[in-house]
C-alpha cells in the first residue's frame, strides 16, 4: 500500500547493486501524453482509466517494454493480473509485500509532501480504496514474502537486506 516502505526497500536493493524498475515511473512517463478525455484526471485516475481500457495488466505489459535482462526487481504491482504478466516470462517470480499500518502510512505520505500525497485522511482513504479495487489487497495476501515495516527504519532496512540476500539477486 502507499507509504508502506517500498522506496526504502528499493534503496536497500540499490545499495546492494540490484537493478529495479518502478511501475509508477512508467505511469508517470505516459501521463503527459494522456488522451483529451483524460486531461482532467489526476495520475491515479489516469492509471485506473488505462486499466479499464486495456486490462488490469496494462502497466505490467508497459513495464515489460522498458525492461532489459539486467532488471531483476519490479516495484509497484497492484494486481495479480500484473504479477501474472511477469510470470508469463518466467516461473521464477517472487512477490514481496511490505506491510505498515494505515496510521503509519498516512503520516509518512503526509510528511514526504510528494505531489500525490493526500492532503487529508479522506483523500488517503480514497487512494487506499482505489488501490484495493485494482487488486492490491489480493496481491498482498498472496505474496510469497511479507516484510513488516512498523518498527525502526534500521530494523526494516535489515529485514529488507536479509530478504534480498536470501533471494540471492
Amino acid at each position: 500500500m502507499p507509504g508502506s516502505g517500498k522506496e526504502e526497500f528499493l534503496k536497500v536493493a540499490h545499495e546492494s547493486g540490484i537493478l529495479f524498475l518502478r511501475m509508477g515511473d512508467v505511469v508517470r512517463l505516459r501521463y503527459p501524453d494522456r488522451s483529451a478525455d483524460q486531461r482532467n484526471m489526476c495520475i491515479g485516475e489516469y492509471a485506473e482509466s488505462e486499466r479499464h481500457k486495456h486490462g488490469y495488466d496494462i502497466w505490467a505489459k508497459r513495464s515489460l517494454e522498458k525492461m532489459n535482462s539486467g532488471i531483476l526487481l519490479v516495484d509497484g504491482c497492484r494486481s495479480m493480473e500484473e504479477v501474472n504478466a511477469f510470470r508469463s516470462l518466467t516461473d521464477d517470480v517472487t512477490v514481496i509485500a511490505i506491510h505498515s499500518s494505515p496510521s503509519v502510512r498516512y503520516e509518512r505520505l503526509a510528511r514526504r509532501k510528494r505531489n500525490d500525497a493526500p492532503s487529508n485522511i479522506h483523500e488517503f482513504n480514497e487512494r487506499d480504496e482505489r488501490e484495493i479495487r485494482w487488486g492490491l489487497a489480493k496481491t498482498i495476501a498472496l505474496a510469497d514474502i511479507m516484510i513488516y515495516n512498523g518498527y525502526s527504519l534500521e530494523d526494516f532496512r535489515k529485514s529488507s537486506a536479509d530478504v534480498l540476500e536470501r533471494m540471492s539477486l
